[in-house]
């Protein structure tokens, strides 16, 4: 007997594999100027995920620098 989740869960997926038909229904009868659209959205949204990686990481790497030099400080202010 499935449980509560596993059902939840199996029918998040079947309801991902139905939208993912439906999506792939639509651009295969869309017109090219639907598909060149539909296309440049896809591409914005992909620019968009590596805009917000690439400044996650500048943040993460400048929040490390600053950490690590802190630490350095402290640790001549102990030797002192």
């Amino acid at each position: 007997m499935a449980s509560k989740n596993t059902k939840t869960g199996l029918l998040t997926l079947l309801g991902i594999a139905a939208g993912s038909v439906a999506a792939w229904w639509v651009y295969k009868t869309a017109s090219p100027e639907e598909k060149a659209r539909i296309k440049n959205k896809i591409n914005e949204a992909g620019n968009k995920v590596k805009d917000a990686y690439s400044n996650a990481e500048d943040a993460v790497v400048e929040n490390y620098d600053k950490a690590k030099n802190t630490v350095e400080r402290e640790a001549q202010k102990i030797k002192s």
